[in-house]
């Protein structure tokens, strides 16, 4: 199937129905600020190697928790109650993006997040759109994630861990803190079995683009 080619001159995109298999919406377009909330907003996001044009998808079915599914076992609430590690918000944003892009994406070679999408996400986290989640150990970053927050839906982009169950520590903070504020909708993207372990489950992409149009409105 062919594949919408974008360009500079319209934010529009086409319609996520219109994904091949594998996910695969439009390929080009300017990776800017503007172009990327319509993304989101659509349930689309970017995702390509640093040598590619920006590749923008929509997979079906979507990779979602629901904050009040969370699950933590018995270890991971253990080195909670244990403060094994400091939590922290929008603390060091562009350290995070910086040791997420250290982090290859399964089925993808070399690193996606580019000198273009780290900008791209500085400029977004500068308008308040992008956030970062971070546990901190001695006072060293050692794990963390990053993504955007529209309305009450949180659309997660990458994680990482420099220690141990750092990423997951976060995860769980940023979940709850998430819930205390009445986000509904943390989107993972694609799945991972580190998200699955955590309560993140499969939902159809009509189902998804539904839930973005009540809780972003």
């Amino acid at each position: 199937m062919p594949v919408y080619l974008l360009d500079n001159t319209s934010l529009m995109f086409p319609p996520v129905k219109t994904a091949r298999k594998d996910g695969l919406l439009a390929v080009g377009g300017e990776l800017s600020v503007e172009r990327l909330l319509v993304a989101y907003r659509n349930g689309i996001f970017p995702w390509y190697n640093e040598d590619e044009p920006p590749m923008w998808w929509s997979p079906d079915p979507r990779f979602v928790l629901y904050p009040d599914e969370l699950r933590v076992s018995k270890s991971m609430a253990q080195l909670i109650r244990k403060n094994v590690f400091e939590f922290r918000v929008n603390s060091s944003f562009e350290a995070v993006i910086n040791y997420c892009g250290e982090v290859p994406r399964k089925s993808m070679d070399g690193t996606w997040i580019s000198a273009d999408i780290k900008g791209a996400y500085t400029q977004l986290h500068g308008l308040g759109f992008a956030y970062s989640a971070e546990a901190w150990s001695e006072g060293e970053l050692a794990g963390g994630l990053y993504g955007i927050l529209m309305g009450k839906v949180f659309f997660g982009e990458s994680m990482f861990s420099r220690k141990s169950n750092a990423s997951k520590y976060a995860f769980i903070h940023w979940v709850r803190l998430l819930q205390e504020n009445g986000i509904q909708l943390i989107d993972c993207q694609v799945h991972t079995t580190h998200l699955e372990s955590l309560g993140a489950k499969m939902i159809g992409r009509t189902q998804f683009i539904e839930l973005l149009n009540r809780y972003i409105g």
